[in-house]
């Protein structure tokens, strides 16, 4: 009976955003999602200025100007070796959590950072355009893994009722770090001849920030319980983060979680593949993975400029034009952190996809009466806006926030894994096809990602259940039902623990919130 009111308090009683919590987000986003975002756009506007160094230095080398096609094979190169990075990234995700916790792994993760910022500031005083391409791979290996261990991090370390809310800030650090870099690459501040290896090497200065600061945040207290079995400093970090004493019932949870799943103990890729308690969880995760790759973001931005030009936007004022469109990304990702715990996860997927499906439909239309009809460039510039209005609301942020919900302890690394690998090979096959596509295919290219905006929404709506203020032991329940399978967990034996452990450590351990 005690036990029972004890659950009844906590169903009641919502975590709150304490002075730890909110430090550990902030931390951890600015020092690792913001360096991803950062560098997605940092080489857009230095690009001319890079090339030139790129042309000058292979000239100083051998005597003679570099061949148009061996100049773009090197861009090409120092563009796609991120998320190629990327990629490289997330394969080591599952192996450095697991050994290293979701804290250590972010600290470890600087490396990839403060090295290649050093190398890439250095890269023109060497006159070597090699160093660059190196940097790009071991940068885009940081991002690979920050933008993986970011979310599971903060959506361990998160009461329920505020997951959502939390687990969308690393991407709006992703959007910040990509308005950052347009704003430096502005020509007045470090977009020109002088000051690309500078804006190149701010990189590093987040990564130095997150080192220092956050050794002082807590590790993740289901890690630290069901992984490293360290109950005591499970406890006492779960008392900081959630500002009191009284943690039983959550610590009573993540017990229930543990021993639900302890019979398929840590799972690797492979294993989870194998799972037919894990079948539905593990497609979602890879269709909203390739629905937010596939779906033309990259192409949008890509397109953005030209659509800008052909509006009568002068070539000098572009720049700016972007920087707005960077501001509006920013904005409406804030807009999402607000209201999701309100809307739900679902919701917000269905209207972002179907915003982007209707934002290509109209901008195909608009992009082939271009040149002939005189207001058509306004409405392309409209449907770039309200296209990254919807993906930022929805594509962007929520699936790494349902990828931590959808899967407990044992198997989630594997599953940030799979779902990274996705998500950056998604990435990397748009950069290698769409410039083939858009010429072989013109403004019609659009009309291919709204099918996959289409095809992403049918799914979600048909199979994703929502998960909003649902616990992870809550959620694999859900979807038990849709694989077919029971999940069974002895309820008895736990509370009997629950009572005698409750009364040790209780005077144990004394904490303040912060």
């Amino acid at each position: 009976m005690g036990n029972e009111k004890n659950c009844e308090k906590y169903e009641t009683r919502k975590g709150r955003l304490t002075a730890v919590l909110a430090l550990a987000t902030l931390i951890s986003t600015f020092g690792s999602s913001f360096q991803y975002g950062y560098n997605v756009a940092v080489v857009n506007s230095p690009a001319p200025f890079m090339q030139q160094f790129y042309n000058q230095t292979y000239l100083d080398r051998y005597g003679t100007p570099i061949e148009e096609s061996l100049l773009t094979l090197f861009w090409s190169l120092s563009v796609s070796m991120y998320p190629l990075g990327g990629f490289f990234g997330s394969l080591m995700v599952a192996p450095l959590v697991n050994k290293m916790g979701r804290k250590g792994t972010l600290l470890f993760n600087n490396i990839f950072s403060i090295i290649p910022a050093v190398m890439m500031g250095a890269s023109e005083a060497a006159k070597s355009y090699e160093i660059i391409i190196i940097a790009r791979i071991l940068v885009g290996i940081c991002a690979g893994l920050s933008s993986n261990v970011v979310p599971m991090y903060l959506g361990e370390l998160s009461p329920k009722n505020l997951r959502g809310a939390i687990g969308i800030v690393p991407q709006l650090f992703i959007t910040i770090g990509i308005l950052t870099a347009q704003v430096f690459g502005i020509r007045n501040m470090l977009g020109n001849t002088t000051g690309w290896p500078i804006m190149l090497a701010l990189t590093g200065v987040p990564a130095v920030i997150e080192l220092l600061l956050l050794p002082f945040f807590p590790e993740s207290p289901r890690y630290m319980l069901i992984q490293r079995g360290d109950e005591k400093t499970a406890r006492r970090d779960l008392q900081r983060l959630r500002g009191w004493e009284d943690v039983d019932e959550e610590l009573l949870e993540m017990r229930l979680e543990d021993q639900s799943e302890r019979a398929e103990g840590r799972l690797s890729v492979l294993n989870l593949f194998s799972f037919r308690s894990l079948r539905w969880q593990l497609v979602s995760i890879i269709v909203m993975n390739m629905g937010q790759q596939l779906s033309g973001v990259n192409a949008i931005y890509y397109y953005a400029d030209s659509i800008y030009g052909s509006a009568g936007v002068k070539e000098s004022d572009i720049q700016y034009v972007t920087v707005g469109t960077g501001a509006v990304n920013v904005f409406m990702t804030i807009a999402a952190v607000f209201i999701v715990e309100a809307s739900g996860r679902k919701l917000l997927l269905l209207c972002g996809f179907g915003i982007c499906c209707g934002a290509c439909v109209v901008l195909t239309i608009a992009l082939s009466f271009q040149s002939s009809v005189e207001w058509m460039p306004f409405l392309s510039i409209t449907c770039v806006i309200i296209y990254v209005i919807g993906h930022a609301i929805g594509p962007s942020p929520i699936p790494y926030v349902i990828t931590t919900e959808m899967f407990r302890q044992s198997s989630r690394p594997a599953a940030f894994m799979v779902a990274g690998s996705v998500h950056w090979l998604s990435n990397f096959t748009v950069g290698l096809v769409f410039p083939f596509l858009e010429k072989g295919m013109g403004p019609y290219s659009f009309i291919i990602f709204s099918f996959i905006c289409l095809a992403t929404l049918v799914y979600i709506l048909v199979v994703v259940p929502e998960t909003k203020n649902k616990t992870f032991l809550e959620i694999s329940q859900l979807f038990s039902e849709m694989n077919r399978t029971e999940i069974f967990v002895d309820t008895e034996d736990l509370e009997i623990k629950e009572l005698k452990q409750s009364s040790i450590t209780q005077q144990d351990v004394k904490v303040t919130a912060f």
